[in-house]
């Protein structure tokens, strides 16, 4: 199989369950995800989340289309300070335990798995952002942490601006 990177969008930030929610989308079509997959993916979205336990509310989610007629929305909420919770679902993926094809079906399926190749570059970035604004400094700047996004690009090595 040859590799091929695909595409990153980072549209605006939403709230969900209390928390502040970053948001990247990837896909090999350069139309990006279509409006019923979001708008599926998005509905599952809060019971992904986990409770508050006094660390700033915030998560960052991928939303990634497959090649197939798999749709995935990977949910890591920032968690005990410096830990990484993770909430998942996948939609029109058998192989994951979706009880059809339909990219707009999402399930929680029971695999352990966090994120693919085209998946890990936000968790990257995510990390060092969440380092650099909320860990480092001797104030935490939550505002600076929700600003700082990956721009618009490709999932590329160093996620490269299109």
């Amino acid at each position: 199989m040859a590799f091929r990177e695909k595409y990153l969008w980072t549209p605006p930030p939403l709230e969900a369950g209390g928390r502040h929610i970053k948001r990247y989308h990837v896909s090999a079509d350069p139309a990006g995800i279509a409006p019923d997959v979001e708008k599926a993916a998005y509905a599952i979205l809060p019971e992904l989340l986990p409770e508050s336990d006094g660390t700033p509310p915030a998560t960052f989610v991928v939303l990634h289309r497959g090649g197939d007629d798999g749709a995935y929305l990977n949910a890591y909420s920032w968690v005990w300070d410096n830990v990484l919770h993770f909430g998942g679902a996948a939609a029109g993926q058998p192989a994951l335990g979706c009880p059809d094809r339909d990219p707009t079906h999402f399930i929680r399926p029971a695999s352990p798995w966090i994120g693919c190749v085209w998946e890990i570059p936000p968790i990257t970035h995510e990390r060092n952002a969440w380092v650099r604004h909320m860990l480092a400094p001797d104030s935490p700047d939550f505002d600076a942490y929700l600003a700082d996004s990956l721009p618009h690009g490709t999932t590329g090595p160093f996620a490269q601006p299109v």
